[in-house]
């Protein structure tokens, strides 16, 4: 069965605009043959008559022809510009985009139906390019999670296999050596635990398939147990804790306990990690502001270089280019804590000044009983 050749839209028009042309011609002749044929009838032999009225239907006959072929070009001429040339031009854009090339732009010099047709391509290729540089984002990002863990990985279970070998090779031979091994290992083995759960957290928020149990939280209650666990955990590092609690007893707020215990712990782990001082001091302040709650974390610690601080929220993004085991990580942390803040809708920001430390700030709104009366 053979395939049917379609007709371009150009030789459509050239069709039409033929046809208009031919039919009025034809009906013309047709009509003045008539018209001619009937003179001839009552004239009957003047032929001086005669001849003057021929001559006088073909004039008639050239002037609608030239008529309707001005107004035929006219057409031709209004239809290449108004709709053959911005389908060329949309065609063409269209091919540039399946080449890959989402930074071909259409200028728009049209109004009505064409101009909108014009304007819906570019709002196309303006998302497809967003979407693609996402894309390539993404993927860039997971390439510097992968380097990044792989590193973070490789350093426990290096540290993990030298004492193993050491204990296999007897170089544990007193009971107190073979003590700081096994301790050793067992805290290497720690960090590669947290680092994976880490890892599952993100991967779960991130996807939106850990879901949030809500609830009414005390404020008070809620922080004052929440800062003697961590309290705890911070005495063991020698590091100060100091909490400020300024608001009422009877505030309330609408949350999930065990994710904000998470942005709390990822905030405090993080400050940790940068204290860099023999002294670490790290405050807790709860602020009251109205329909809101502000909890203010803030250290003693090296702080945060003014060109790093608008990006320690983004994914993957880590200040330190060493990527040291110490104050190294998968930089998804404080992306995580983003993320369940907004999830609870507030936000969070942070302030830093090098060499004396950072603060990170993050609001959360009150619970409000809503009148039954209103």
């Amino acid at each position: 069965m053979k395939e049917k050749k379609e007709i371009s839209l150009k030789k459509r028009i050239l069709i039409a605009s033929f046809i208009m042309f031919i039919i009025p011609i034809i009906l013309i002749w047709i009509s003045l043959f008539g018209v001619r044929a009937y003179f001839y009838s009552i004239q009957g032999e003047r032929w001086i008559d005669s001849q003057i009225l021929q001559l006088f239907l073909v004039d008639i006959f050239i002037t609608i022809f030239i008529i309707l072929f001005i107004a035929v070009f006219i057409l031709k001429q209004w239809l290449q510009k108004g709709i053959i040339g911005p389908v060329w031009e949309l065609n063409t854009a269209m091919k540039k985009i399946a080449e890959g090339n989402l930074d071909y732009r259409l200028e728009n010099h049209y109004a009505g139906e064409i101009g909108e047709l014009f304007r819906n391509y570019e709002d196309m290729r303006l998302r497809l390019k967003e979407s693609t540089e996402e894309i390539m984002e993404n993927e860039k990002k997971n390439r510097e999670l992968v380097s990044n863990i792989s590193h973070d990985l490789k350093t426990p279970i290096t540290a993990i296999k030298g004492y193993v070998e050491g204990i296999i090779d007897g170089v544990a031979d007193t009971p107190e050596k073979m003590d700081r091994y096994i301790k050793t290992i067992y805290n290497k083995a720690n960090d590669m635990n947290l680092l994976i759960n880490e890892l599952t957290i993100y991967s779960g928020i991130d996807s939106n398939r850990i879901p949030y149990n809500f609830q009414r939280i005390n404020v008070n209650e809620y922080f004052n147990d929440c800062v003697e666990e961590v309290g705890l955990d911070l005495e063991s590092k020698h590091i100060e804790l100091n909490f400020y609690n300024l608001v009422s007893e009877d505030t309330v707020i609408i949350a999930d306990p065990e994710q904000l215990k998470r942005v709390i712990d990822n905030i405090v782990s993080n400050s940790i990690k940068y204290l860099g001082k023999e002294k670490g001091i790290i405050e807790i302040r709860i602020l009251d502001e109205l329909d809101s709650i502000r909890v203010e974390i803030e250290d003693n610690g090296r702080g945060i270089a003014a060109r790093d601080l608008g990006r320690i929220f983004e994914r993957f993004y880590r200040t330190d280019a060493s990527r040291n085991s110490s104050t190294g990580g998968s930089g998804i942390g404080l992306s995580i804590v983003k993320k369940i803040v907004e999830d609870h809708g507030g936000y969070i920001w942070a302030t830093s000044k090098e060499g004396e430390g950072t603060c990170m700030h993050f609001v959360i709104r009150k619970y409000r009983e809503v009148d039954k009366d209103e």
